[in-house]
């Protein structure tokens, strides 16, 4: 069993911002609960999502460097930190896309038990496309962890991985507790996430509701976040003539006043990894309408039991499913009920048991 002195460094670009980020506040949680001391150390100086747990913020630390000594510097900070806090465990959540970079980083992190996260069935933010410099970069790495069963096959297919396991991401007890939020719309659905269209596709999003007319029924689309494509969501909101019915509002700290107040969910990404927005949404009791994208959805979502899932592009088949669940009440309810218990099997307790046995086997 690991004692207090056992530490572990949760590396992320930060504590806000994604999906990624906020499974890193979580896991802190989990390992804590489970005896360890938990050292965040984030790279951008961003930091929303509730944590436990030291912050090592090199973002704030080399914010007045210029751009190339301050890579150089978070470097250098990363490797003292390490060293001075006597650090026996890393467990890396970050996107890992740049060879030069991976390859100081996997110097610095030196003998340490390693731990890699596969959030992304994207593999090119996790690897080189060439697998001798995959294996490299991946050289002493105790375990890939991945967060959907998909993701962890596509490995063992592309790079002859063997040192994989899957692990699929928990739902946040202390992160669903409901607010005082008051939610300032009655008739509604719900997309909320990073507002990033090269994964998310939000054209698919808001011709899926144009062609499916449930504003006629007075349902109006929310999509709650930030992120780099703020202006393109919005200029394809105006482009569809969809500013009377779409609303789009700012990434909330606590969103689940939003969540359990819709109709049902949104998700209509290329692809994912693990969507914390899917299971969360089941968590509160809100159905979920998802495309069927590599990968997650698909290990979430049994359709017309919790929600409803339908081929991804495909733009009429996701405005059929808003329109059948505004309009087939029976169906609606069905899913609505089972949403909860649907997801129970990734409840804190339940993957904490799966980190604890990785964790400790050594």
């Amino acid at each position: 069993m690991p004692t207090t002195q056992n530490k572990i460094a949760l590396i992320s670009s930060s504590l806000g911002a994604g999906g990624a980020e906020r499974f890193a506040g979580v896991l802190s949680f989990i390992l804590q609960d489970l005896g360890y001391e938990i050292h965040h150390i984030i790279v951008n100086d961003i930091v929303d999502y509730a944590h436990t747990g030291s912050v090592y913020n090199l973002g704030k630390l080399c914010s007045n460097d210029s751009s190339i000594l301050k890579k150089i510097k978070k470097g250098m900070l990363l490797s003292r930190y390490l060293k001075e806090e006597k650090i026996e465990i890393v467990i890396d959540n970050r996107t890992r896309n740049l060879l030069v970079r991976e390859l100081i980083t996997h110097w610095i992190y030196g003998k340490r038990r390693i731990f890699y996260i596969v959030h992304s069935f994207h593999l090119d933010y996790y690897f080189p496309s060439s697998p001798f410099f995959a294996g490299l970069i991946n050289t002493n790495v105790e375990k890939l962890v991945c967060v959907s069963k998909s993701i962890e096959n596509q490995i063992q297919k592309v790079y002859r991985f063997k040192n994989t396991a899957t692990i699929y991401n928990p739902i946040a007890k202390n992160q669903l507790i409901e607010d005082a939020t008051v939610v300032p719309f009655e008739k509604y659905i719900l997309y909320f996430g990073r507002i990033d269209d090269k994964v998310k596709n939000f054209q698919l999003l808001l011709e899926g509701y144009l062609d499916s007319k449930i504003f006629e029924h007075g349902y109006r689309l929310v999509i709650m976040g930030d992120g780099s494509d703020v202006y393109l969501v919005d200029d394809l909101i105006r482009k569809l003539e969809l500013t009377t019915v779409v609303h789009r509002i700012p990434f909330q700290k606590n969103p689940f006043a939003y969540v359990k107040n819709a109709r049902f969910t949104l998700l209509t990404s290329r692809f994912e990894g693990f969507p914390m927005a899917i299971i969360e949404s089941l968590a509160i009791g809100t159905p979920v309408i998802s495309v069927d994208c590599n990968s997650g959805p698909a290990e979430i979502i049994t359709n017309e039991h919790n929600g409803l899932i339908v081929e991804n592009y495909n733009r009429k088949a996701l405005a059929t499913a808003m329109i059948r669940f505004v309009e087939d009440e029976i169906l609606y309810k069905y899913c609505k009920r089972n949403a909860k218990d649907s997801v129970r099997h990734l409840s804190e307790e339940a993957i904490a048991k799966q980190w604890q046995q990785l964790v400790e086997k050594h």
